[in-house]
């Protein structure tokens, strides 16, 4: 057990080193309009429990502009589900921007379009999403940008992948940026490692915490398998 925590800080560590794609940087108003650069992160919804996976726009925010001045924003976000949303972004050399709505229209893109057309860049970029074991059997799921792993909970084609050899579906814990963990659904032993303890490695990812809840890939589609906790 102490090797698997071990194990995950390593990993939440090594995205800590890309902080510079901060929030704030993906606030940025302007860079690039290339639909070959649109890819999508997963952030944490705070006291969200969305029992479904449709996309639902997260609506206008409020934030402090270099014055120091409260103003209304609205981006290309969406509530996705348990404590999760997606941001979509272009990805620039030292920043990703996240997208304003207008954006989308003006690429001709739906969410779902969209949702498509940057998991397919995420791994046209980063590779192809690894299944690496690591104890108590679980696996955690790696690219070649650690802050970009958690991306890749969104990426069906690789979990339907996995269904063939797991049809009784597959647990999933994204605690961190740098840290998406699975196990088989009929393994009690490793599922009960990521009951026990996805609350606690979300805590210790501070700033790149994700999701404290655990998810149900079965039959094509996302569950809330454990709902989101509390410290």
């Amino acid at each position: 057990m102490m090797l698997l925590r071990r194990q995950i800080l390593q990993f939440t560590l090594a995205s800590a080193c890309l902080l510079a794609s901060t929030d704030r940087a993906l606030a940025q108003s302007s860079g690039p309009s290339d639909p070959g650069v649109l890819m999508v992160v997963v952030r944490e919804s705070q006291g969200a429990n969305k029992q479904d996976e449709a996309l639902k726009p997260t609506g206008k925010i409020q934030m402090i502009d270099s014055d120091g001045v409260p103003v209304e924003i609205e981006f290309a976000s969406f509530e996705f589900i348990g404590d999760m949303h997606i941001r979509f972004v272009f990805d620039d050399v030292n920043t990703m921007r996240v997208l304003r709505p207008e954006e989308l229209t003006q690429l001709d893109l739906s969410p779902d379009k969209a949702l498509n057309l940057a998991v397919a860049n995420i791994r046209r970029v980063y590779g192809q999403p690894e299944a690496v074991p690591l104890t108590d059997g679980i696996s955690q799921v790696q690219g070649k940008s650690p802050d970009l792993d958690s991306s890749y909970f969104l990426d069906r084609e690789f979990w339907r992948g996995l269904l063939k050899q797991h049809p009784e579906g597959l647990v999933v814990a994204v605690p961190s940026r740098g840290g998406l963990l699975f196990a088989p659904a009929m393994d009690d032993r490793a599922v009960g490692v990521l009951r026990s303890n996805v609350l606690q490695w979300h805590i210790e990812s501070d700033r790149l915490r994700v999701s404290s809840a655990l998810y149900l890939f079965k039959d094509n589609r996302w569950s809330v398998y454990q709902a989101p906790q509390s410290p």
